[in-house]
């Protein structure tokens, strides 16, 4: 049996209790029950006149007094000041918020009262109560507001026939698997009027709407079908004539989409698009004419991903890029040229917004000393930071973090982000969390890191340092490096995982006998592959949502096409070998790290069953702890506030018994959430 979990680990554990203290006793540090009440801003947008700025707050649901669900998300609205006022609070859920034209009153999107679905609302800034400005028989997804604020353009789903409802009362609930999906439709319908809205014929399902400041068409993102690697592989931008409902162009894009939003006079559209079909992840800034056509990339070779773009002037063009792990807000101009910083080092930026004569820009961003707050800028001063939603943050002692960069065993410079643990005794190794980003096609910025599923901070307190690196196909250093992974999975991009490590044990900080891996999605199928593939060098695993058979995983995702253009690129028909090579229950036999399993029962994008596979191939091999979790109703990812705080223990916990404690058999199965949620003594 191998010393990672031998019962000699004991002694190893006692004498590492006596050099570093344990959190509790510290007073200091981020606790989980602090991690799970923190609060974050979402959304933010400027009103037109640039004197306000609304925010969405994130506000998560009490454990044990108030019912399970996702966290409510409240609607604040804060002055230039700074000074911030809830106008859409309590057990509520705001989403999609806008601002009339004259900046009198906040639109949002929610289900309020008696609604049975959720509608376009608006709130005047003076006060009063929410009004609702638009009905539909099926819940609004999208909105834009006409240029005079009379109209609004909107989408929803085509409703269920009477003759569908008849057949469901008896009982006919049947599926047809990708067939019987229900494609949302483009509306235009008046502000507050009786009457029915308009239906634009569009061909396809609507996914997101924006109405030109000229007033005479609207840009629509449409996929052929409403199946998620439709959205994601095939939605293209419309031109559509308000009146008529015809399409006048449509933006020759060759991959995947991100943000759009028109000039202020119409004249262009400014879009973030994939590089080509095989570009893992939408990042290129590109301009339009307002007919549509062939986008110009404005950044060409740009070693980050933009994700944010909205205009200062008809010829101006705001953004923020991703690059390496910082956040740059920049400006350009529609022609390509005068490309300038306005700030780069520092917070890292995460929504952008301007006024209507550009002189004011919201924003929000996080740090690693707190999570998303809403800032504003104006003039050639630095953002000022507007809200502070978590004011008791202030009195907890955090953790350093810092930027690492290595080389991998082929040369290549890996980034990555380092929380050190809290407390540390003289030049004593420590345990490690590697936690790996899903994706692969996103990254680790150097701002707040901690979150249910990777309790960073909270980590560090119990005398963890925890590492969060860009492994080769991250995004954040340009095209060329996201797709180094094409066609080789599991290959350097983990290989750089390890690598990672390697270089945190050669600087003397971490003990090469207790590092343990975590993450979801495809860091979920890193956590895999540390556990069997790579199962000598991991003492702990903790899998979430995460890919075992590459092979099966094809078969019951719902993103087969995108997995294999940007991707695998190949199919498993054409290299069977590939596939079973790259799959973690094909090297089960070679594991022996403790393995905790975690996946939601109703994920569509990586089947539970990819979960099961694996816990039973470890399961009958019987050379290490394997225990699998499963969480009814939740998908890609737990939202519900009892299936986050039962992830976060269970994940201490396993890393706890098996790098800090006695290791051997697994911890007992039950959790007690309650008496951990709770203060001791109460």
């Amino acid at each position: 049996m191998p010393i990672r979990y031998r019962q000699a680990r004991a002694m190893a554990a006692l004498l590492f209790s006596l050099l570093m203290l344990p959190a509790a006793a510290l007073g200091a540090g981020l606790d989980l029950r602090q991690l799970h009440e923190l609060r974050q801003v979402g959304e933010v947008v400027a009103s037109p006149d640039g004197r306000w700025v609304a925010y969405t707050l994130a506000v998560p649901r009490e454990l044990f007094v108030e019912d399970d669900g996702p966290a409510w998300t409240e609607l604040h609205i804060a002055d230039a000041n700074g000074v911030s006022r809830a106008y859409v609070s309590g057990q509520v859920n705001v989403r999609a918020i806008g601002w009339t034209p004259d900046s009198a009153t906040v639109t949002f999107l929610a289900k309020r009262g008696d609604d049975e679905v959720r509608g376009l609302y608006g709130i005047d800034v003076g006060g009063g109560e929410a009004r609702r400005l638009l009905a539909h028989a099926t819940a609004l997804k999208d909105y834009s507001l006409a240029p005079d604020g009379r109209q609004a353009a909107f989408i929803a789903r085509t409703a269920e026939t009477e003759a569908d409802k008849e057949a469901r009362k008896h009982g006919f609930t049947q599926r047809v698997y990708e067939e019987d999906v229900r494609p949302f439709r483009l509306y235009v319908a008046d502000l507050g009027a009786d009457g029915e809205p308009r239906e634009l014929p569009l061909e396809g399902s609507a996914q997101e709407v924006q109405w030109s400041p000229a007033g005479d068409r609207l840009a629509v993102k449409v996929s052929p079908r409403e199946l998620v690697d439709d959205v994601l592989m095939n939605s293209r931008i419309h031109l559509v004539d308000v009146a008529a409902g015809e399409t006048l162009g449509v933006v020759r894009t060759p991959g995947k989409l991100g943000r759009m939003a028109w000039a202020p006079d119409g004249g262009h559209l400014a879009l973030v698009m994939g590089a080509d079909g095989s570009d893992p992840r939408e990042g290129r800034l590109a301009v339009v004419g307002r007919d549509g056509g062939e986008p110009r990339d404005l950044l060409p070779g740009l070693e980050g991903h933009v994700w944010h773009v909205a205009w200062r002037d008809r010829d101006r063009i705001l953004y923020l890029s991703y690059e390496g792990v910082q956040a740059r807000l920049g400006e350009i101009g529609r022609d390509g040229r005068r490309d300038r910083t306005i700030v780069d080092e520092g917070p890292i930026w995460r929504s952008l917004s301007v006024s209507a004569d550009g002189k004011v820009v919201a924003l929000s961003a996080d740090t690693p000393a707190h999570p998303p707050e809403a800032f504003r800028l104006e003039g050639r001063d630095r953002p000022q930071q507007l809200t502070v939603s978590n004011p008791w943050l202030a009195d907890v002692e955090l953790a350093r973090q810092e930027v690492v960069r290595y080389r991998a065993r082929d040369g290549l410079e890996i980034e990555g982000l380092l929380i050190h643990p809290l407390q540390r005794a003289g030049e004593g190794r420590v345990p490690l969390i590697l936690a790996v980003h899903g994706g692969p096609e996103a990254h680790y910025s150097n701002g707040w890191l901690s979150s249910y599923s990777q309790p960073g901070q909270a980590a560090a307190a119990r005398g963890y340092a925890v590492f969060y690196p860009n492994y080769r196909a991250s995004t954040g250093r340009g095209v060329a490096f996201s797709k180094l992974n094409h066609g080789r999975p599991a290959a350097e991009e983990f290989d750089d995982l390890v690598d990672g490590v390697d270089h945190l044990v050669s600087i003397g900080l971490v003990d090469r006998d207790r590092v343990g891996i975590t993450g979801g999605s495809y860091g979920g199928y890193a956590s895999a592959w540390g556990a069997t593939r790579y199962s000598e060098r991991f003492a702990a695993s903790v899998m979430f949502v995460g890919l075992s058979d590459k092979i099966s995983m094809l078969g019951t995702s719902d993103i087969p096409t995108e997995l294999y253009r940007v991707h695998y690129l190949t199919w498993p028909w054409e290299n069977w070998a590939l596939y079973r090579e790259a799959s973690p229950i094909f090297h089960a036999a070679n594991s022996r790290t403790p393995t905790l399993i975690l996946h939601g029962e109703a994920d569509p994008r990586v089947d539970r069953s990819q979960s099961m596979i694996l816990y039973r191939y470890l399961k009958l091999l019987g050379q290490a702890p394997v225990r699998l979790v499963l969480y009814p109703g939740e998908g890609h990812g737990n939202q519900r506030a009892a299936s986050r705080w039962d992830y976060t223990l269970r994940l201490m916990r396993w890393m706890d018994h098996y790098l800090q404690g006695e290791g051997g058999e697994p911890p007992p199965y039950p959790v007690d959430a309650r008496a951990a949620w709770e203060p001791a003594g109460q």
